[in-house]
């Protein structure tokens, strides 16, 4: 199985259901034909270099997989014929360098989906703490 990296990128008019639901069914097409996801790194909204079908920004998208080579033209063919894809972008690993980068990059991709958010922090309660009285000082002589 080799190791592949597909980044793609959706219309930024989508709801964020929408937007799951669309990166749902691309990992749906890969475990169907027998792919297996490593990690998924949703980087969300970004700044496209030039514009796309009009599309100033779209919400970027990266997943990495282990797959036979056949797999890569079933998703690529299903990105092609999807109306909210408007652009992507599929890269193969095979040298042992990149296969070393590969790895690095799931692991940071996997890093960042188990940080705990900062609205999911427990809040801790507080309780009102009275002012220490003023203290007078007398001037020296």
């Amino acid at each position: 199985m080799n190791n592949y990296e597909t980044l793609y990128v959706l219309k930024p008019t989508l709801t964020d259901e929408e937007t799951a639901a669309n990166i749902a069914k691309i990992e749906e097409i890969l475990v169907k034909n027998g792919a297996e996801i490593l990690a998924t790194n949703k980087m969300g909204m970004r700044k496209l270099a030039y514009p796309v079908e009009k599309n100033e920004r779209g919400v970027y998208t990266i997943v990495y997989f282990k797959a036979e080579g056949t797999i890569v033209n079933e998703l690529e063919r299903n990105l092609k014929f999807n109306e909210e894809v408007i652009k992507y972008l599929t890269v193969k690993y095979t040298k042992q360098k990149e296969i070393t980068q590969f790895e690095k990059l799931v692991t940071a991709a996997n890093f960042v989906k188990e940080e705990p958010k900062a609205e999911e922090a427990p809040v801790e309660e507080t309780t009102e703490v009275e002012a220490p009285a003023a203290v007078e000082t007398t001037p020296e002589a």
